[in-house]
């Protein structure tokens, strides 16, 4: 990899991973901020920023931000997350000024017009009501609310009707102010890009951003519980899980691993008893999301009403199954699966943009590939079993549930059933 990186004097870091066999180039600015940065009063103002920032600046209408990227070919986006938000942009080489300029005016220089914050207000207001008509979508949101029940981390990304449409301009503006500063700002690059020229547009474009003030989010603290919602549905939605490991923590990858082993693709365990040999769901995965301080290790699953109650003691019982027989031969085949998709993903600029910004954030620096592999390949069977061992025999069980699931048992059954 030929990864640069310069700090400029306000905090802000300036990534690039060069790729001159290519014409074009990815490049974006990622905050360390996110849902969890949020305020009681503030839930859903991250995700409603991302909205706002391209809605119009000082030297930009909404319709000339679109129109200059889209007049040189390229596209912009943004996406929100738990713990940050990231701002995008795809052009060519020669054009890789422009977007940078873009993307600095867009989050330093917007103007959040009343009338156009009340007609994203609006968009946002239904896309609440998309996710909440999708069980699919909805479930998670439960059960990250039962796993980190009153907290930041457990809010909804989007927030409520309730609560976004209480949003005023100066809210949007003081929530920016404490969280989009420089410590917190990364601006990531690859494809064909010059690093020096990019630092230069940096050191121009945010040369008045403060360097610092954001506080550190609420830390998380994993409770667990149960949220049901009964519905009138044809399948049964429902989550089931764990808490997990922090992404800075000894036992990540072995619970990364075990996510795979248990449901990352039709070998896995999971798949192969409760799928195929069972017939007992049509969707069946095991998921690892971790967080700076904290993670969530989860089993989700699509089923009839008629198989809610058969569902769950299958799922635990491969959950137990997994603290005592994983075996060398499936450790090697799911770290050949990651590091074919780590080396897959190089291919990608946007992805080795995003990959920089986020290790940025989450590490304090890019991590050499050969290094990651290294972390991966150092992990063995027992470690993975001990891993699991701890993470589902902790007692601490948090479960979501959509649709018609008078059959599913409780939290406490659930866990007694895990420890026999």
């Amino acid at each position: 990899m030929s990864v640069r990186s310069t700090t400029l004097a306000n905090g802000v870091v300036v990534l690039t991973d060069d790729m001159p066999h290519l014409e074009s180039a990815s490049l974006g600015v990622w905050v360390k901020a996110g849902a969890r940065s949020e305020r009681k009063s503030e839930h859903g103002i991250s995700h409603l920023l991302e909205h706002m920032a391209f809605k119009g600046t000082q030297s930009r209408t909404a319709l000339e931000i679109a129109e200059a990227i889209e007049n040189v070919g390229g596209d912009l986006n943004a996406a929100t997350s738990i713990e940050h938000t990231g701002y995008f942009a795809r052009v060519l080489k020669e054009d890789v000024v422009l977007a940078a300029d873009i993307l600095s005016d867009i989050l330093q220089n917007s103007l959040f017009d009343e009338r156009e914050l009340e007609r994203e207000q609006q968009v946002i207001v239904q896309e609440i009501g998309a996710a909440r008509d999708n069980p699919d979508d909805h479930v998670f949101d439960l059960f990250q609310e039962a796993a980190f029940p009153d907290q930041p981390i457990g809010r909804t990304i989007l927030g409520t009707v309730e609560s976004v449409r209480e949003f005023k301009p100066e809210t949007i503006r003081k929530y920016m102010n404490r969280n989009y500063v420089g410590d917190h700002m990364v601006m990531a690059a690859a494809g064909n890009v010059d690093h020096d020229q990019l630092v230069r547009v940096a050191e121009n474009r945010f040369a008045d951003l403060k360097p610092n003030g954001s506080p550190a989010p609420q830390g998380a603290e994993y409770k667990g519980g149960q949220e049901r919602l009964f519905s009138d549905h044809e399948q049964a939605h429902i989550v089931l899980g764990f808490e997990g490991r922090a992404y800075n923590s000894d036992g990540f990858y072995a619970a990364q691993i075990l996510a795979s082993i248990l449901g990352g693709g039709m070998s896995s365990r999971l798949f192969q008893e409760v799928r195929e040999k069972r017939g007992l769901c049509y969707s069946v995965y095991a998921f690892h999301w971790a967080f700076a301080d904290s993670g969530v290790f989860g089993v989700a699953a699509a089923t009839g009403e008629d198989e809610v109650g058969d569902l769950m003691p299958v799922l635990v019982d491969e959950l137990r199954r997994a603290t005592e027989t994983i075996t060398d031969e499936e450790v090697v085949r799911v770290r050949n699966q990651i590091r074919a998709g780590l080396l897959m993903s190089l291919e990608s600029p946007s992805a080795r943009a995003g990959q920089l910004a986020r290790q940025q954030i989450l590490w304090g620096r890019p991590i050499p590939m050969l290094e990651t592999v290294d972390r991966i390949n150092r992990v063995t069977a027992q470690r993975v079993k001990d891993v699991a061992q701890q993470i589902f025999m902790s007692g601490d069980i948090s479960l979501a549930g959509i649709g018609p699931i008078d059959n599913l048992a409780d939290v406490k059954a659930i866990g007694e059933q895990i420890k026999r």
